[in-house]
């Protein structure tokens, strides 16, 4: 079964070959054992301290970044086109919300992109199998800047206050890709919101296969923790920098 399957050589995969993300996730809810096997409670009380963190977590960050966010929208509109683009995604419960970016594309990108797929089979071998190209023709000077920094996801701060999003949890997926990659795994998706950063953002992001996407969201879900929230968080600047799988 789709996701599920590769969810499951997490839980295989030998000890000493495990990442230490994949062991963090496998394990035990932390917050669970220093409550002494106070489970029931532990699980009513994290949703609204999840939604707390995301709420303040947001807000500050958008108070913090409002300098490079007004800097990065001047960058943006100087080629003409919007400031801001919303692509569908699928939220919590199947709910469709548009995903808010600073543009990284020409205005025409669907155009350029329909074209590009019909005439390089290579091009669409690939897209097909990771929804991305790492070679895009259709982003901006501008755009490859911000995909490369992860800075033209900075305003889905707005999802997060607007409960769309969570500050982690899921990468954001298209219904297309829900139905073709994700198989009975759907479930563990769709029981969260989806996040700004999460397990895929710190585990090499564009260098994994979409199997391995899967796997560390239905991990992911199925270990709920606050704490192993605050590692991804802190985790995420260092992954930024580092670059790694970003395109």
């Amino acid at each position: 079964m789709p996701g599920l399957d590769a969810a499951r050589t997490l839980a295989i995969e030998p000890e000493h070959k495990r990442s230490a993300l994949a062991h963090s996730l496998l394990a035990p809810a932390p917050e669970a054992v220093l409550l002494g096997g106070s489970g029931d409670r532990y699980a009513a009380l994290r949703p609204a301290a999840k939604r707390a963190m995301d709420v303040a977590g947001a807000a500050a960050l958008l108070l913090l970044t409002a300098p490079v966010f007004l800097l990065i929208a001047a960058l943006v509109r100087m080629d003409g086109g919007r400031v801001f683009y919303a692509h569908e995604r699928i939220g919590r419960g199947g709910r469709g919300f548009g995903c808010l970016k600073f543009r990284s594309m020409v205005a025409d990108a669907d155009r350029r992109l329909a074209a590009l797929l019909e005439r390089d089979p290579a091009a669409r071998r690939e897209w097909e199998s990771t929804r991305k190209l790492k070679d895009d023709p259709r982003v901006t000077w501008v755009g490859r800047f911000l995909r490369a920094t992860s800075l033209d996801e900075l305003p889905q701060l707005f999802n997060v206050l607007r409960g769309d999003m969570s500050l982690v949890g899921p990468r954001p997926v298209q219904a297309a890709e829900l139905a073709a990659f994700y198989g009975a795994a759907a479930q563990h998706y769709l029981s969260v919101r989806p996040g700004l950063t999460g397990p895929w953002q710190i585990s090499g992001r564009n260098d994994t296969s979409y199997a391995q996407r899967v796997a560390l969201d239905v991990a992911y879900v199925a270990r709920p923790s606050l704490l192993t929230d605050v590692k991804i968080l802190l985790r995420t600047p260092v992954a930024v920098l580092a670059r790694r799988g970003a395109y």
